[in-house]
């Protein structure tokens, strides 16, 4: 008998156009280092296998930024048109390099949640393990945030996703089944899509609280 998987892998969408921001946002700087190295760096636990960040395909400055943070990189053919053709083109490639049976579950980290830290990766990801649910959410004061985690079977599930319909739906789908931990981190609720947004995370990490 084979053993029970027990690793995730992250995948980080990435390939978005950062209008709102007007800069690419994954590459500005925050207390030192790039938001995607920051990113990247926070998910580097025992319990991640790898992470697999998906951006445009011709985004080469983004993709040294992951690269050089020990991400592997994911370039589909096309620029993906959303979060879900991203996960999709993620789950492929997750397939393509860990075929057997090693990988237990993903993780979706949206590119936008710089402020993510080792400690509550950690966190989410022995909560999902201690109990297996096919989706778990990590809240804060209630409210759902990042990143969450799927069991391996729900991966089929995304070709029935609705065409006007994003990765939300298909947690709606399991009703009850999803599972909550309330982290008490309002850090998992952050992300990153305005000028003043970035500022404000800029001046949290100046005055120490990053």
């Amino acid at each position: 008998m084979s053993e029970s998987p027990n690793r995730l892998v992250a995948i980080v969408p990435a390939a978005g156009h950062s209008r709102r921001m007007g800069r690419p946002k994954l590459l500005l700087p925050l207390g030192g280092r790039p938001v995607i190295a920051r990113l990247v760096e926070a998910l580097d636990h025992p319990l991640v296998l790898g992470v697999l960040v998906v951006i445009r395909p011709d985004d080469g400055e983004l993709a040294e930024a992951a690269e050089s943070a020990g991400a592997v990189v994911v370039r589909p053919p096309e620029a993906p048109p959303d979060m879900k053709a991203s996960v999709v083109y993620g789950l492929g490639e997750m397939r393509r390099r860990w075929p057997g049976e090693e990988v237990g579950g993903w993780m979706l980290v949206p590119g936008d949640h710089p402020v993510l830290d080792a400690a509550l990766v950690g966190e989410v990801a022995e909560a999902w393990f201690s109990t297996r649910p096919p989706v778990l959410v990590p809240t804060s004061g209630g409210r759902r945030g990042h990143p969450t985690v799927f069991d391996i079977d729900v991966a089929r599930e995304l070709p029935s996703i609705p065409s006007d319909a994003g990765l939300n739906h298909l947690v709606a789908s399991y009703g009850e089944r999803v599972e909550e931990i309330e982290l008490g981190r309002p850090e998992l609720l952050w992300d990153l899509d305005t000028p003043e947004q970035y500022a404000e995370l800029c001046r949290r990490f100046s005055d120490g609280e990053g």
